[in-house]
C-alpha cells in the first residue's frame, strides 16, 4: 500500500468512526425519547447494549489490525453501521423527523467516504436492517414529527457537518501551503535548469531531461566533427589586459556558440579560444544533412568574424584576428566517458583527430574539410581541391578541400565547376588555371563539344 492510499484509507476510516459514534448515540437517544413512559424495557435495553458494545469493539478492532487489512475491515464495518442504523430507525417506528435526519447523515457519510459505490452499499444495508427488524417487531409506521425525538439526530448531523467542514478547511489550507511550496520548487528547478543550460547544448539538455538513465556507455556513430581557433590569439593575449582579454574571448565564444546552436550542433567543449562542435548526436537528421549543417555553420562563423573584427577595431584592438576551421566526417565513439561519479559526454576516435589536424593546417580565414565531408556537401557548397597533405598519425596522404561558399550564393563570381555522370567527368577551378593554359583548355572543350554534338546528330 502506497503512502497516499494509506492516508486516504485512514481519512475514510476516521470519518466512518465519527459517523458511527455520533449516529449510534443519536439513535440510542432517539430510541429512549421515543419510548419514554412506555414499558418496553427490552426494546430499549437490548439495542442500547448492542450499539454501545459495537461502537467500542469496532474502535478496538481498527486500532489492532494492520494497515493493509484496514480497507477490507472498514468495508465490513460500514455495512454493519448502516444495518444497525436501519434497525434503530425501525425501532422508532420510522418516525418522520429523526428517521429523515439519520438517513440524510448516512447519505452524507456515503458521499464523502467513497462515492456512489459506498452510497449504494450503505442504502442496501439500511433497507436490509429495516427489513430484518420489521420481521422481529412490526413497526407502527408513525408519521410523528416529535422535536424531542428528532433533536439527537439533528445535533449529530450538525456536529458531523461542522467537524467535516473544519477538517476540510484545514486540508485546503494545507494543500494551499503545499501548492506554494511546489510552485517555489518548480521555480528553483527552472532556475537550475537555466543555469545548467549554460553548460550544455539544448539537444543534450533535452536528452538529459527526458529521464533516461545516465551511465557509462558509448556507441559508434557517423558524425561530423568541427574544430576552430583564432590565429594569433596567444600573441594578442600577451598584449591585452586580463579583463579586456576575458571580455573579448567571452564575446567571441558567445556569438560563435549561438551560431553553432542555431545550426543544431552539440558544443563539446571550449579550450581557450578553440571550439569543438559535432553534429549527429544525440539527435540526427541523417549523415548528409548533419554534414551540410556543420559546413553551413562554419561558413556562417567565417562571415560573422568580419563583423567581430569591425567591432573589435572600434574598441581599439588593431591586430586583426582570423578564425581557422577544420571539419571531418566519419565514425566516432560517442557517449559518456569517465567514472560513475563524474561523466563527460564527448567523442573519441581517429576521425576526431583528423578534424583537429585540418584545423591546424588551415590558413587564417580558411575552412578545410576532408574528402568524406566534401563528398556529402559538394552538390550544395563550392569547395576548392587543395590536393593531398601529410597528416600526423596517418600513413597515407589525406585529400583536403577548402570551403568557399554555397553555390547558390556564388552567381557570376563562381570560379569552381564540377560535373560527373556516366562516361563524363568535368572539374575546373578557374583560380588555379594558369593564363597560358587557357587557350589549350578552351580548344579541348570546343573539340569535346563538337564530338558530343556529332554523336547526337548520328
Amino acid at each position: 500500500m502506497t503512502p497516499n492510499s494509506l492516508k486516504e484509507t485512514n481519512r475514510i476510516l476516521h470519518y466512518q468512526s465519527l459517523f458511527r459514534l455520533l449516529v449510534g448515540f443519536a439513535g440510542i437517544l432517539s430510541l429512549l425519547t421515543f419510548h419514554r413512559g412506555l414499558e418496553h424495557e427490552l426494546i430499549v435495553t437490548l439495542p442500547l447494549l448492542v450499539t454501545i458494545g459495537y461502537i467500542l469493539s469496532s474502535h478496538f478492532v481498527l486500532q489492532r489490525i494492520s494497515p493493509s487489512s484496514r480497507p477490507g475491515v472498514g468495508t465490513v464495518l460500514s455495512f454493519i453501521d448502516a444495518l444497525l442504523l436501519g434497525g434503530l430507525i425501525c425501532l422508532i417506528d420510522l418516525s418522520l423527523l429523526p428517521s429523515l435526519l439519520l438517513i440524510i447523515t448516512l447519505q452524507f457519510n456515503g458521499i464523502i467516504g467513497g462515492g456512489f459505490r459506498k452510497l449504494r452499499n450503505d442504502n442496501l444495508a439500511l433497507l436490509l436492517g429495516i427489513a430484518i427488524t420489521a420481521l422481529l417487531r412490526f413497526p407502527q409506521w408513525t408519521l410523528s414529527a416529535d422535536i424531542l425525538t428528532g433533536l439527537p439526530p439533528l445535533l449529530a448531523l450538525g456536529i458531523y457537518i461542522c467537524i467535516y467542514g473544519a477538517s476540510s478547511s484545514r486540508e485546503i489550507a494545507t494543500l494551499g501551503e503545499k501548492q506554494k511550496e511546489l510552485e517555489k520548487t518548480q521555480v528553483q528547478l527552472k532556475l537550475r535548469n537555466y543555469r545548467l543550460s549554460k553548460y550544455l547544448s539544448p539537444t543534450l539538455l533535452k536528452a538529459i531531461q527526458s529521464g533516461k538513465d545516465v551511465k557509462l556507455e558509448t556507441h559508434r556513430k557517423k558524425l561530423t566533427v568541427f574544430f576552430s581557433d583564432i590565429k594569433g590569439f596567444s600573441e594578442l593575449a600577451e598584449e591585452l589586459e586580463g579583463d579586456v582579454l576575458t571580455s573579448l574571448l567571452n564575446n567571441y565564444l558567445s556569438e560563435m556558440s549561438q551560431i553553432a546552436l542555431q545550426h543544431g550542433g552539440t558544443i563539446d567543449k571550449f579550450i581557450g579560444d578553440a571550439i569543438m562542435v559535432f553534429f549527429g548526436d544525440p539527435t540526427s537528421n541523417g549523415v548528409k544533412a548533419d554534414c551540410t549543417a556543420a559546413v553551413s555553420m562554419a561558413i556562417a562563423m567565417k562571415k560573422h568574424m568580419k563583423e567581430l573584427q569591425r567591432r573589435w577595431a572600434s574598441q581599439g584592438i588593431e591586430t586583426p584576428m582570423e578564425i581557422r576551421m577544420g571539419l571531418n566526417t566519419g565514425y566516432c565513439a560517442v557517449g559518456n566517458f569517465g567514472t560513475e561519479n563524474r561523466l563527460d559526454y564527448t567523442l573519441l576516435g581517429t576521425e576526431v583527430n583528423l578534424a583537429s589536424r585540418l584545423e591546424s593546417a588551415a590558413e587564417p580565414g580558411e575552412i578545410l574539410i576532408s574528402h568524406e565531408t566534401y563528398s556529402l556537401v559538394k552538390d550544395q557548397i563550392m569547395c576548392r581541391d587543395k590536393g593531398d597533405i601529410q597528416v600526423k598519425g596517418y600513413q597515407q596522404p589525406v585529400r583536403i578541400y577548402s570551403v568557399v561558399d554555397f553555390r547558390k550564393n556564388m552567381g557570376s563570381d563562381q570560379s569552381y565547376f564540377e560535373h560527373m555522370t556516366d562516361g563524363f567527368s568535368f572539374y575546373m577551378d578557374m583560380d588555379r588555371i594558369r593564363h597560358y593554359d587557357r587557350d589549350r583548355i578552351m580548344k579541348s572543350l570546343i573539340e569535346a563539344a563538337a564530338q558530343l554534338k556529332n554523336k547526337k546528330n548520328h
